[in-house]
């Protein structure tokens, strides 16, 4: 006899335990298997299939909703008004919907395109060849290298704060700040998550609105001295808003490509043969990283509110009803995929939802796809040997939207 899925079950165990945060791949494989469209009794609606996340992300009857989290099912009062709070300090071109949306994004878009991106791609091979110059001296003592610590945090936060204009001295803050604001993401949410939110964005802000002023006396040749003429102008950008947007494009310009190269490295660790494959096919590397990104996501789960009632696989999704979309498992969907478990480097079926989609897709998707090329090139280059200097798997980050590990020691040789 069948045993009986009991879908809001392996919602639990993938939202609220550290087993499903460690490894969420067979509570998808569960979900899609038996309600790949899930009325949740938490009051959302959960999505695992690739098309219907897709359908979702593009379809503008659904948007983004400031206040979707805060009225979900379950939340108590005190949580409730931490997180309205939170939300009062924040003008995020992600919380944003069109005409807003579309006139922000436009201002910043063209120095994320692919062609903008490729000009950066030698400089990036300098930036990366000279911090392995310092794990080749670090590994030539005998010692395991964190590569969280020396590679997959400081290169693409050096890209975007130069990028941006975020003296080097500055950038390394960030990363606490930033994860403090992103745990809001997680569904597990407290009165202490939120308000340490809070006192990081604070933090933030100040921050940036201390290096606006500096630019306006002094500008450089970088995007937030760029984003200040456009202010200045007048019409098309507030204070506020330049400062949500340059709080934004740092934070995603290395958080996201931070767990990339880590969540990277530790799949090809986890499969020899075909790292070896790699090694012995460079000319792979393009679709190795794509294949990275599908078999462990840096961004599991996005989220939307539908704005008027919407059918989906024959469910009514109602207006005002929050729906999740399931990032990491659209990435394991066997009705899109071949053999979605078999972790595949030449594999070479289309892009996966590790961007998200739609006008909310990933600005720099680019140059994340641009740092984890040139990551995986010049550690083939330079390193013959990848070891995990470590009994068992790597440590993860308790957080599941967005997917990390907290540090990945390696023995190179």
């Amino acid at each position: 006899m069948t045993a009986v899925v009991d879908p809001d079950a392996l919602l639990v165990e993938l939202f609220l335990t550290p087993e499903g945060t460690a490894d969420p791949y067979p509570r998808y494989a569960g979900l899609l298997a038996a309600a790949p469209v899930h009325r949740s009794a938490l009051d959302f609606w959960v999505l695992s299939r690739y098309e219907d996340c897709q359908f979702v992300l593009r379809d503008p009857r659904f948007g983004k909703d400031p206040d979707q989290i805060a009225r979900r099912a379950g939340l108590d009062d005190a949580v409730l008004a931490a997180h309205r709070a939170f939300q009062r300090g924040q003008e995020s071109l992600l919380m944003l919907n069109p005409p807003d949306h579309t006139r922000l994004r436009k201002l910043v878009s063209k120095a994320f395109t692919p062609r903008t991106v490729e000009t950066l791609r030698p400089h990036i091979v300098r930036l990366t060849d000279a911090i392995l110059d310092r794990i080749s001296a670090m590994a030539a003592t005998g010692e395991p290298v964190d590569l969280m610590a020396e590679l997959a945090f400081p290169l693409p936060v050096t890209v975007i704060g130069e990028m941006l204009g975020v003296p080097a001295g500055d950038r390394a803050q960030f990363q606490t700040l930033v994860r403090a604001t992103t745990k809001t993401l997680e569904m597990a949410l407290t009165v202490e998550v939120l308000d340490e939110a809070s006192r990081a964005l604070v933090v933030m802000e100040e921050y940036f609105r201390d290096l606006v002023e500096e630019r306006r006396r002094q500008p450089k040749d970088d995007l937030l001295s760029q984003l200040i003429a456009v202010e200045e102008a007048g019409d098309q950008l507030s204070v506020d808003e330049l400062i949500s947007i340059a709080i934004l494009l740092f934070a995603a310009g290395f958080e996201t490509t931070t767990n990339l190269i880590g969540n990277g490295v530790s799949a090809l660790l986890q499969h020899p043969d075909e790292l070896a494959r790699l090694r012995g096919d460079t000319g792979l590397i393009p679709l190795a990283v794509d294949e990275l990104l599908r078999w462990d996501s840096p961004v599991q789960v996005d989220g939307r509110a539908a704005f008027e009632d919407v059918e989906i696989d024959g469910n009514v999704v109602p207006a005002g009803a929050n729906v999740l979309t399931l990032l990491g498992a659209a990435n394991r969907d066997p009705s899109h995929w071949t053999d979605p478990n078999r972790f595949d480097v030449g594999r070479n079926e289309g892009p996966p939802m590790s961007f998200g989609s739609g006008i909310h897709y990933c600005l720099g998707a680019s140059l994340a796809r641009v740092e984890g090329q040139v990551v995986l090139d010049r550690l083939l280059a330079r390193f013959g040997r990848w070891e995990l200097a470590l009994d068992g798997p790597p440590p993860r980050r308790d957080t599941l939207t967005l997917r990390g590990l907290q540090a990945l020691p390696i023995a190179f040789g």
